[in-house]
């Protein structure tokens, strides 16, 4: 018998946690251990899950405390509302948000991926333990897993599928309001297909992330690990193993006595990883979430085996290398000023911002008409923005109108609650009043609430001698 050989490269360790060497999925089944953090993970756990559902409910100022209302094009953010006019509003809260992520990433690391996630808060918290509860714990699992299909797991799908539609319509909730929506819920499908098919399409989606998509949402799909090389630097915090102190690895034996580290090599801190990697393997590995169930595992080993915690622990690079970890460092103090500016100017245009947006635009058609009576005459165009939550009535008049007189259909203008309208007035004097073809005016718009504002303008008309 010949034996040919292959110039083919033999096969490298797997390059993704979730995947074997012959390509197939590798199905990640943990077991939770639950110690201090997981303790701390489920209380932060469970008080988002409460926020999530409850923001779009409750209501500051007569609006929920956040809508994003693509199709009126209005956004409320606890209380502060913003208009399609606050592009620069918008732009300085989205770059506070971004900056915000850099300076909680250069300080704590991925403590976002671990504790706040909604892919982690809900995969955890959520949809593994109605996992054990319906299909059993881990090695059940993976033995449902090589003998295929089973009753309880058709089970646990359908479950699935009912939490997924509930959180499906709540994330509706944020971009139609609470109280549209539960008139959607309690009325026909026929009569809002859209909606309904939108609901169903995030259903579907949620369903497939979280029942089959799962951890590889953060390994494949998610760029956040990708950017840690950018973010984070080696005073970040992360969850390190300490080298050091666990090597060389040594099983532990009752008829032996041990030589090496403090690792004994049990396999704990990988079982229990919720994306499957080892994090004995060092450095600052893309797919560490910073979820701390590694820490618990080891923790409970060391306590058993007469050690002290730690061997896994919340830590930084620079300290694990030489013992010592700087928090104050020049990216901290850049964000921070950043952050602190951003903010500021942010809070101070929240706050001067009025209850009203007023725009005049110059009429459609001719900049000036001359009518039968030898006047001169502009028509402009009146939008008011009502920024608050109930109906107002805005008046406009003319400051200072000597020789000038306001025509105008609708004064005042009534405008609903977080509403725009337009309207249209004229404005005419004599030719006389011209001076270049121009005359500057000033316009008061008020709603004898809390609304007062003048608006100059500029009426067109001809040039004169």
């Amino acid at each position: 018998m010949t034996r040919t050989t292959s110039n083919a490269p033999e096969a490298q360790a797997q390059s993704l946690s979730t995947m074997n060497r012959d390509g197939s999925r590798r199905r990640i089944r943990p077991k939770v251990s639950k110690g201090r953090y997981h303790r701390r993970r489920l209380l932060t756990a469970w008080g988002l899950i409460l926020g999530f559902v409850l923001i779009p409910i409750v209501k500051l100022n007569g609006k929920p405390l956040m809508l994003l209302d693509i199709g009126q094009r209005e956004f409320t953010f606890f209380g502060a509302t913003f208009l399609p006019t606050d592009t620069f509003l918008l732009m300085l809260l989205l770059f506070s948000i971004f900056v915000g992520i850099f300076l909680i990433t250069a300080i704590w690391g991925r403590v976002w991926c671990g504790w706040a996630c909604p892919q982690t808060v809900y995969m955890e918290f959520i949809y593994r333990p109605l996992e054990v509860f319906i299909e059993g714990g881990r090695n059940r699992q993976i033995q449902t897993d090589k003998t295929g299909f089973s009753g309880r797991r058709l089970l646990k799908h359908l479950a699935f599928f009912v939490v997924s539609a509930f959180l499906a319509n709540t994330f509706l909730a944020y971009f139609v309001g609470w109280d549209r929506l539960l008139g959607w819920m309690t009325s026909s499908p026929v009569e809002h297909p859209a909606a309904f098919f939108v609901m169903l399409g995030t259903t579907v989606l949620m369903f497939g992330d979280f029942g089959w998509f799962r951890e590889q949402t953060c390994i494949l799909a998610c760029p956040y690990g990708r950017f840690q090389s950018v973010l984070l630097d080696r005073q970040s915090l992360i969850v390190g193993y300490d080298e050091a102190r666990g090597e060389p690895r040594e099983r532990l034996r009752k008829t032996k006595e041990r030589s090496g580290g403090d690792c004994i090599d049990c396999g704990l801190c990988v079982t229990t990883c919720p994306t499957g990697i080892d994090i004995r393997d060092g450095g600052l590995q893309m797919e560490c979430i910073a979820c701390t169930q590694c820490i618990d595992a080891c923790d409970e080993v060391m306590d058993r085996i007469g050690k002290p915690r730690g061997l896994v622990r919340y830590t930084s690079q620079a300290e694990l290398a030489s013992g010592k970890r700087t928090f104050l460092r020049p990216r901290l103090v850049v964000y921070s000023a950043i952050l602190l500016v951003m903010f500021s100017t942010l809070g101070f245009s929240l706050v001067g911002k009025s209850t009203a947006d007023v725009t005049i635009l110059r009429g459609l058609g001719a900049p000036f008409s001359t009518l039968p009576s030898g006047e001169i005459s502009n028509q402009i165009r009146i939008k008011i923005a009502n920024r608050t939550g109930e109906e107002r009535s805005y008046t406009f008049e003319l400051v200072d109108a000597d020789g000038l007189t306001l025509v105008a259909p609708e004064n005042p203008l009534t405008v609903g609650p977080g509403d725009a309208q337009m309207t249209g007035a004229f404005i005419t004097t004599q030719p006389s009043s011209f001076t270049n073809g121009e005359i500057e005016i000033t316009l008061r718009v008020f709603d004898g609430v809390d609304f007062d504002e003048l608006k100059p303008y500029r009426l067109l008309g001809p040039e004169g001698k």
